[in-house]
């Protein structure tokens, strides 16, 4: 029953991306959208509600403004993203009895951002995920990386796109308010070859759904793997045991000890991996299972049932007590199912809310760990005079 569900939003989806594309955009005008970036206030149309704004969020420790974008629509939902590592601060909408709550984990300030963060919320890039040994071999070329997550590179490096401070412009789009943010990547930042122009575009659309469409050129033969790092809790607080989910995979790909696939595709099929029917993320966790021991729990990449590039809903995630239900549909081959299991109760964020272990879950849809040292697996290389594209759709909604 479910994947008829899923599928039929897919459709519903499909159409109404496709009216957005052919019909242009009209939410604000260019006059309005430049007095609104030199003003700080709204942008819209003048017989539309305020739908998009921005505000100053700090300064980074070279000196760098960061800017918070906040994206409401008529349901009551609202998404707010800063342009320092194009940050997901916080994701509202209501539960089912129509009470707003945050369902993302992060800061109230930037300066939380800066001092210790787990990549709440961000952009990851250049490679999301982590690439073995901290280097890879691209066209007989062996390129080093910073072994940031000894031994491995993890999520860009030292100063992953995470780190940055992205260029943001308020565009027009009949699908929503969105932001556009932008970002040059040299040649050799963090050990990657070629420079690499990134677009990163937010939607927030009128169906609950916040839209993430990434574009990339590089001027030489590099690696790319981009994602988005929000830890959802759909409770707000809380652990997120009782959280069900369902990810549309029939395999997932096993790891060593260092969280490196090993190359296999292994059926989920009667493991604690196989979410094929919505199950509780607390349910298995305690198995002695190998895999969960090297993870810690869920930190492992699964292999998606669709084909690669076409957007379908990859996984569902649902919480009981509020009724909230997030779907996340994907463009890529891979998705990333983390359950926090590196929060330790360190962490005080939003609220002075305390982030302790398994409080929240990440889906990040991506290519495959390590596949530019993995030659099975679908290739991350970009060449010059290729785009690379890749969409994510996080969506919310209610169930009863």
């Amino acid at each position: 029953m479910i994947n008829k569900l899923l599928l039929s939003s897919v459709a519903t989806l499909a159409v109404a991306l496709a009216g957005s594309a052919s019909t242009g955009s009209s939410t604000c005008d260019s006059s309005c959208a430049d007095a609104c970036v030199s003003a700080g206030n709204c942008c819209c149309a003048a017989s539309a509600p305020c739908n998009i704004t921005r505000a100053p969020f700090g300064k980074t420790r070279d000196g760098k403004r960061v800017d918070i974008y906040t994206l409401r629509n008529l349901n009551g939902v609202e998404a707010r993203i800063c342009n320092y590592g194009g940050i997901l601060v916080s994701f509202k909408a209501p539960d089912r009895d129509g009470h707003i709550g945050d369902v993302v984990l992060g800061y109230d300030n930037l300066d939380g951002y800066l001092t210790n963060s787990p990549y709440f919320g961000a952009l990851i890039g250049r490679y999301g995920n982590r690439i073995a040994g901290g280097k890879f071999t691209l066209d007989g070329v062996t390129y080093k990386l910073a072994a940031n997550n000894y031994p491995n590179a993890l999520h860009g490096g030292l100063k992953g796109f995470d780190k940055v401070v992205w260029r943001a412009k308020i565009i027009r789009s009949d699908a929503g308010p969105a932001l556009e943010l932008t970002y040059r990547s040299k040649n050799g930042e963090e050990g990657y070859p070629g420079n690499l122009k990134v677009k990163a575009v937010y939607t927030l659309m009128s169906d609950n759904g916040l839209r993430l469409e990434y574009t990339a050129t590089t001027d030489r033969d590099t690696v790319l793997n981009l994602t988005q790092h929000s830890y959802f809790n759909l409770a707000g607080h809380g652990d997120v045991l009782g959280h069900t989910v369902f990810i549309d995979a029939d395999r997932f790909t096993p790891v060593d000890e260092t969280l490196i696939p090993t190359g296999e595709l292994r059926p989920v099929e009667d493991t604690p991996f196989d979410f094929l029917e919505p199950t509780a993320i607390g349910a298995r966790l305690q198995q002695d299972d190998r895999q969960l021991r090297f993870g810690k729990g869920y930190d492992h990449n699964f292999v998606l049932n669709h084909p690669m590039g076409r957007l379908d809903v990859i996984a569902q995630v649902s919480e009981p007590t509020t009724g909230r239900v997030l779907e996340v549909l994907s463009t890529e081959p891979g998705l990333q199912f983390y359950t926090a299991n590196f929060l330790n109760g360190t962490i005080r964020g939003k609220g002075g809310q305390i982030y302790n272990f398994r409080s929240a879950f990440c889906m990040e849809p991506q290519h495959f760990p390590n596949s530019p040292n993995q030659s099975d697996f679908p290739s991350a290389a970009l060449r010059p005079g290729r785009v690379y594209h890749n969409t994510i759709i996080f969506r919310l909604s209610t169930s009863q």
